[in-house]
């Protein structure tokens, strides 16, 4: 399963004066936006390459390239290393760094001229059996005049604070290697219908919405990564009505907590039938299959 975060970053240029009495913001242009295909990769031994190639929607920029150890938590989230410190989720993640070969470390992309990454991993013959994992991640450096120059900081007057506001986008898709025999099964376990007031915009007034929420449980060695689906009953046409595309289950846990907001209320009764089907190793493969009903 891939992530986008955005970090905002403040350039400060202070006056002699220690008392700050005006505040004046300076906004940066937008930072070129970056697209990584494919959103994962996955080696199913030693030995293998594989290639990354990047892109911009707009702008030209310039990027860093670098292996980040992540950790995933049962609720799903994907956080550094470092934030995970002291869980059992941090102790349990095996990290594919000192194995994978990853170049260039730093790129320039245009406009409508995509760059590759390449990926290579170890051959060694010293891996233990296990699924190792890092994020290749790529972010933006910015540009040499986003802070305030000598003469536009002995500008200000006294007492004023002023800073610059830069936008730095870094985006990360996981890389996996995986030793040994290949071992991935599901369950969808603890299943329950719940009801939120929820705006559909963030403006509109709350409105009542279904909310499915489930366990999805690994039960083999390796990590999980598909497409959930639900579908009310055939009685009412067993259409989907609600979906998660990309969901991964990493080997440092062994269930997440999933939520599903549904697309309508279902019927007092409804047989909800929802099915987990694997986008990984065996595509299309049907991994598990659960039933509610609906009170």
């Amino acid at each position: 399963m891939w992530n986008k975060a955005i970090v905002i970053g403040a350039t400060l240029a202070l006056s002699p004066s220690a008392a700050f009495s005006q505040n004046a913001v300076t906004p940066q242009a937008p930072a070129a936006s970056i697209n990584l295909n494919p959103k994962r990769i996955t080696f199913d031994r030693p030995g293998r390459s594989a290639t990354v190639s990047v892109s911009t929607g707009s702008g030209t920029g310039a990027f860093d390239v670098e292996l980040i150890d992540r950790v995933m938590l049962p609720d799903g989230q994907i956080v550094p290393l470092a934030d995970a410190a002291g869980k059992p989720e941090a102790e349990r993640l095996k990290s594919v760094k000192p194995y994978m070969v990853v170049t260039p470390r730093r790129i320039r992309v245009a406009p409508g001229a995509g760059q590759t990454i390449r990926l290579r991993a170890s051959a060694s013959a010293e891996l233990a059996p296990g699924e190792y994992r890092s994020h290749l991640t790529v972010t933006g450096i910015p540009p040499a005049d986003s802070g305030l120059t000598a003469e536009q900081a002995a500008s200000q007057k006294e007492g004023q604070l002023s800073f610059r506001i830069n936008s730095v986008l870094a985006i990360s898709i996981p890389v996996i290697l995986r030793v040994g025999p290949i071992d991935v099964r599901a369950a969808i376990e603890n299943t329950a219908l719940t009801f939120e007031n929820i705006s559909p915009d963030g403006r509109a007034a709350p409105a009542r919405n279904a909310i499915l929420t489930f366990e999805l449980v690994r039960q083999g060695a390796n990590s999980l990564f598909g497409d959930l689906e639900v579908r009310g009953s055939k009685k009412q046409g067993g259409e989907p009505i609600g979906a998660v595309r990309g969901i991964g289950v990493y080997p440092e846990i062994d269930r997440r907590i999933v939520k599903v907001m549904l697309t309508r209320i279902p019927a007092p009764g409804e047989q909800l039938e929802i099915q987990f089907t694997d986008d990984d190793s065996k595509p299309g493969t049907v991994l598990s299959k659960a039933s509610l009903t609906a009170p």
